[in-house]
């Protein structure tokens, strides 16, 4: 029986498994036409075969859209602007990657005179949330057609029957070699879920992993690289200036190389439950690393501090889904004011799965002053007499303390 109305949906389209049996069960369940949109936001595999497989299911509009530098300049810059992580250990490369896919979705909606969209993202997990929120936020009244929601094609087995029954190619292999796991990339990182890594105390596969090789089979000899940032971003490696998306790209197979950005996290989603996650996120470790560096010497003691204490009230809202919300622009905003002067070059040496800063400087913004902070005379620059009224003052309240509870 078909659902309630529905004259036109935006699938967001990738031409595998899921989002190919979506595509056939929208036509027949809702009877309407579907529009297919496939975002390229750099996952390393072709997006061009997509259309191929939408047109072959009788799909007449078909989005297929390079978002690698609007997704970088625009999502994951200002992220890492804020050295976010979610507690403490998560680069929230999927996260970030969702608002953006939602923004276009809603925007093809609008220029095919859509009345909904619908995704892939299962009623478990986080990403049903992040796409919503967006969508909502974007345009109140949009239908969501969220399918895993609503059939009951529950299993991987049932899915492969369907695609068997309805004549849908597809595609086993991903790189040439069967993957058992559930997998999502794009520029910033590449995640692994389900299969074996459901019991937490299982070590992954040397196999799994696909960016990154071991950090004990990294050259034995550092990479030494130099990052120019300008306003909080990264625009240059080693001198040469780069795209937000060619550095993120450059510092993926630099860090890929070495070892680094492997991480292996037992996270709690938002919707509830524990999962655990295996990500190489090796381009954006060495960022955040680096950026914290040139921040240390050009920030504030005082902003820095607030910026630290913001960033976990900040990576939440990105996890959870608040990209397009009020809270998530205020502290974007202040954040964004703390950079106009994170300006200068940080240089990394790379080993083996880790990430040593070595040196950092600028020229222009710098607030180390070697003249009040050098243990060699300082002519003049400090006087440490004063510390004792200093130490005095802030040591009063403790003193009454003690003396009131002796």
């Amino acid at each position: 029986m078909a659902q309630s109305a529905v004259r036109k949906v935006v699938l967001a389209y990738s031409g595998g498994l899921d989002t190919s049996v979506i595509l056939k069960w929208l036509q027949e369940a809702y009877g309407c036409e579907v529009v297919t949109f496939t975002a390229d936001i750099g996952q390393g595999e072709e997006v061009e075969p997509a259309r191929a497989k939408a047109q072959a299911a009788g799909v007449e509009e078909i989005y297929i859209d390079d978002l690698r530098e609007e997704f970088v300049r625009d999502f994951v810059f200002p992220m890492f602007r804020a050295n976010a992580l979610y507690e403490g250990e998560y680069l929230l490369g999927t996260s970030i990657a969702r608002p953006l896919i939602a923004k276009r979705l809603i925007a093809i909606a609008a220029e095919t005179g859509a009345d909904a969209i619908a995704h892939g993202a299962t009623g478990k997990g986080n990403d049903q949330v992040r796409f919503e929120l967006s969508a909502y936020a974007l345009n109140p009244d949009i239908r969501v057609i969220a399918p895993w929601r609503e059939w009951d094609l529950l299993s991987r087995e049932r899915l492969m029957a369907y695609a068997a029954e309805h004549g849908i190619a597809v595609e086993m292999k991903r790189d040439g070699t069967k993957s058992p796991y559930s997998m999502d990339a794009n520029l910033l990182h590449i995640s692994y879920e389900g299969y074996d890594l459901e019991d937490p105390w299982i070590e992954p596969g040397p196999d799994m992993w696909r960016w990154t090789v071991a950090p004990e089979q990294a050259p034995d000899r550092p990479t030494s690289i130099e990052l120019t940032f300008e306003q909080g971003d990264a625009v240059a490696i080693d001198g040469k200036a780069m795209t937000p998306a060619e550095i993120l790209a450059e510092l993926n197979r630099i860090g890929g190389a070495n070892g680094i950005g492997r991480s292996d996290i037992v996270e709690n989603r938002y919707v509830g439950m524990k999962s655990r996650g295996c990500y190489e996120t090796p381009g954006g470790t060495i960022l955040l690393k680096a950026h914290r560096a040139i921040e240390s010497l050009t920030l504030d003691r005082e902003a820095a501090h607030l910026k630290d204490e913001l960033m976990p009230r900040y990576a939440s809202l990105i996890y959870n889904g608040y990209w397009f919300t009020p809270e998530r622009s205020m502290l974007q905003s202040a954040i964004d004011q703390t950079q106009t002067r994170v300006n200068g070059v940080v240089r990394l040496k790379l080993y083996k799965g880790n990430v040593m800063l070595v040196g950092r400087k600028s020229e222009t913004d710098s607030l180390f002053d070697a003249s009040i902070a050098t243990f060699e005379e300082d002519a003049g620059a400090y006087d440490q007499k004063d510390a004792t009224g200093f130490i005095r003052l802030n040591a009063l309240r403790l003193r009454v303390a003690r003396r009131h509870r002796c």
